[in-house]
């Protein structure tokens, strides 16, 4: 990424064409304009554009899918309006294909499963809840997971989204009494005040919006704790093999 004119922080590239960017998000970050005004990944990579190419005027990047702010890791955008057309298709017929890696307080029962539920959102304090099926508002939400590791009551999770609904995994996996390392909003008594949620986007993948060849974008979780309690390579070679 190049040296931007203003103090952004810094989003390393893993893919680019003239269609699609694929990038490292980091924590912390929100994917796009909010009410906090802290610069969002849709800002920075547009003046990152405008800088790199010597573009004049505004840059079009569209929002394909989104990362809640404390989460990290693997995410795609479209450099064009076509792009973005068929990469919204893409994500309606579910071959926008979504893995995240999370650290889980406790062992899931079973090393393998699906988690099925109708979620709720309530605007006004932007938070989630499973609700009964049918609630007026309710969203079906549906998530597998594959349990890689347990250690120190902690366990390494990895999850493919089929559903793409806001706080999806955090909710999910706390309403099934695992819920997610560092999670404030949802693990509240469990986790501790200050602790960065374990929640990472380890790989996108997606049709070419032109080509149709498959796209891979990967990224590894940090080695900073408590990622740092697992060995990364069972994680890779899942990753790998998906």
């Amino acid at each position: 990424m190049s040296n931007l004119k203003r103090s952004y922080p810094e989003v390393p590239i893993i893919y680019e064409d003239n269609h699609l960017l694929g990038v490292n998000k980091p924590v912390n970050i929100p994917s796009q304009e909010d009410a906090s005004g802290d610069p969002d990944m849709l800002t920075i990579l547009k003046e990152d554009i405008k800088v790199r190419y010597n573009k004049p005027g505004n840059v079009y990047l569209g929002l394909v899918h989104r990362l809640d702010r404390p989460v990290g890791g693997a995410m795609v955008f479209a450099k064009t309006s076509k792009a973005a057309s068929r990469l919204s298709e893409s994500v309606r017929n579910r071959s926008f294909r979504k893995l995240y890696a999370a650290i889980v307080h406790g062992k899931p029962k079973q090393p393998a499963g699906r988690l099925v539920n109708w979620l709720y959102k309530n605007n006004r304090t932007n938070t989630v809840r499973v609700v009964p099926k049918g609630t007026e508002g309710s969203k079906e939400a549906i998530l597998d997971y594959t349990v890689l590791a347990t250690e120190k009551g902690l366990s390494l999770v990895l999850v493919e989204l089929h559903t793409g609904r806001p706080h999806q995994i955090r909710v999910q996996l706390s309403h099934a009494g695992y819920p997610l390392y560092g999670d404030q909003r949802y693990g509240k008594g469990i986790s501790s005040p200050g602790q960065q949620i374990a929640l990472w986007s380890v790989f996108v993948g997606l049709p070419h919006p032109v080509s149709k060849e498959e796209i891979r974008i990967e990224s590894i979780p940090p080695a900073s704790h408590p990622w740092d309690l697992f060995p990364q390579d069972p994680l890779i070679r899942e990753i790998k093999s998906y």
